[in-house]
């Protein structure tokens, strides 16, 4: 059990993300137990929907609390803390599913841009992209192009969702530059909210699913008409902001 994830960051690893946007995180965020009881509510979500989803089951912890036990984790939080500091909200969380053979690919993007206004700053806002199936190169890992956290609001240019998930993509991107996420099921990555990335497509026979969990510094504010409908919870530490966290 030695691997299993309570140690936090180093400080080389948050400079690292700091100066890159991401890091990799090779151990073990959970245990066996509770990574295979993640998984099996992933399984039942995933037959909910038909066992086609292409791309996201958007915030799944609000139909089903059990996600909260994993959202709200030490395990998870010991890892973010590090990077947004001691007060952090639980901003969103997504299962990401690409499916064997037909997976579309997931255009360049910034998750920043699809929540612009919806909260006060976006500099404190990293995601944990949690494998759920082995995620590398043949079956549409994410990728990033590091050190493109800076700002989060690109120029977009519209294109055909006969291939993408989404309908626009970012304009001019050195694909070059790309640094791929592979990953074993119970291994993640940490992205900035504001960092440049996408997937290839999953022409494989292998199907890619990762558990998106989001958190941002309560430095920002959630602005309650902007996010109708919308519940966020306060994970660890104070509000600083003033936002509207269901558990305060």
């Amino acid at each position: 059990m030695s691997n299993i994830a309570n140690d936090r960051l180093t400080q080389a690893e948050v400079d690292f993300y700091n100066t890159n946007g991401y890091m990799l995180y090779k151990n073990q965020v959970f245990g066996a137990e509770k990574q295979a009881e993640l998984s099996a509510i992933f399984e039942e979500q995933w037959e909910l929907v038909g066992r086609r989803l292409n791309s996201e089951l958007d915030t799944p912890h609000f139909r089903d609390e059990r996600l909260l036990k994993f959202l709200l984790s030490d395990e998870v939080l010991d890892l973010v803390e590090p990077i947004l500091g001691p007060n952090i909200g639980l901003w969103s969380s997504h299962f990401i599913c690409k499916e064997p053979l037909i997976g579309k690919q997931t255009p360049w993007h910034e998750d920043s841009a699809y929540w612009k206004g919806r909260l006060s700053r976006y500099d404190k806002i990293a995601t944990v992209w949690l494998a759920i199936d082995r995620s590398w190169k043949e079956n549409g890992c994410m990728r990033v192009i590091p050190g493109t956290h800076s700002n989060g609001f690109s120029d977009y240019e519209d294109i055909d969702t006969d291939d993408s998930i989404f309908t626009t993509q970012i304009k001019n991107i050195d694909e070059s530059k790309a640094v791929y996420f592979e990953l074993e099921p119970g291994q993640c990555s940490i992205h900035d909210s504001r960092i440049i990335h996408g997937a290839t497509p999953n022409p494989s026979p292998f199907r890619r699913c990762g558990y998106t969990m989001r958190y941002f510094s309560t430095e920002a504010r959630v602005i309650p008409e902007k996010n109708p409908n919308f519940k966020i919870w306060l994970a660890r530490g104070k509000d600083i902001a003033g936002s509207d966290f269901v558990n305060v």
